[in-house]
């Protein structure tokens, strides 16, 4: 299934889209897409009846804006340099386990909400990364099997970075991390039924029309269900948490001088195959 929520900011409705791509309303069934409806079988039972059924209202996407697929986000949990091409192009050693850092949760908005350049900022960069949404409590896990079971699934994350603040400044990488926006995540929660190997997941993002990362999970240092079990070793991860797996090569950052940062008026666009689409315009804090 493909999940979203749908509405403004603060007052999104469920919503479901279909095989044909009409958009269908599921605040009859569920009040909302968050990890208490992950967790439950039965509701996520009752909303795949209704939609084979034909039983859930069509909703007018025109004009409907389009929020981040999750309400309620406990944690995002983010996996850094998680690429061979990726640490390659910033001359770093490939990690010999993941690095783990943080994202608040309000900096997580809609695929096509605005996007803030900090004040102050002079390295504002692009990141397109594959999202993991956990299902079920997961602490200690001892597989990659009992890893993956424990998925709920997949979103297109743009981990947004201000590099200055995160490399530059001293202390921890969340200061460039954390800025307000730095997260869009969606368009849609696709349950992880319809993605049978997040390891052969195609990953593009554009800037201002320009190609500038096209890469695929292949490339990932540590896999989906390596990264969900590392991280249940030191965290208990609930239903409803977030797990940013990294990026691939292409990053401003990773570039010859002048290094093409993103400024007021720039237009990023970002997918990942099958997971949907996401278009932010940069405008200044």
């Amino acid at each position: 299934m493909k999940l979203l929520r749908v509405g403004t900011a603060g007052a999104e409705r469920p919503a479901l889209l279909d095989a044909e791509g009409t958009l269908r309303d599921l605040s009859g069934i569920v009040p909302d897409i968050d990890g208490a409806l992950l967790a439950d079988d039965a509701a996520l039972g009752r909303i795949r009846s209704a939609a084979q059924a034909g039983e859930l209202p069509a909703l007018d996407a025109a004009g409907l804006r389009v929020g981040p697929p999750l309400a309620r986000i406990g944690k995002v949990v983010c996996i850094g340099l998680n690429y061979h091409d990726h640490a390659r192009e910033t001359g770093a050693e490939p990690p010999t386990e993941p690095v783990i850092f943080f994202k608040a949760a309000d900096t997580v908005v809609g695929p096509q909400d605005t996007v803030l350049v900090p004040r102050g900022s002079a390295k504002t960069d692009w990141e397109v990364e594959l999202a993991v949404v956990i299902g079920r409590t997961a602490r200690y896990l001892e597989s990659h099997e009992e890893a993956l079971a424990h998925v709920a699934g997949y979103a297109v994350a743009h981990d947004v970075s201000e590099r200055a603040f995160q490399i530059e400044r001293g202390g921890t990488w969340d200061k460039g991390k954390n800025c307000e926006t730095f997260n869009p995540l969606g368009p849609w929660l696709v349950t992880a039924d319809e993605v049978p190997d997040p390891q052969d997941l195609a990953l593009r993002l554009w800037v201002n029309g320009e190609l500038k990362q096209d890469g695929t999970t292949a490339e990932q240092i540590f896999p989906v269900a390596e990264v969900v079990r590392y991280v249940s070793q030191f965290m208990t991860l609930y239903p409803g948490d977030v797990i940013n797996t990294g990026t691939p090569a292409g990053v401003a950052m990773g570039r010859p001088e002048p290094k093409p940062y993103l400024r007021a008026g720039d237009v990023v666009e970002l997918e990942i195959e099958g997971l949907g689409r996401q278009r932010q315009e940069f405008k200044d804090a």
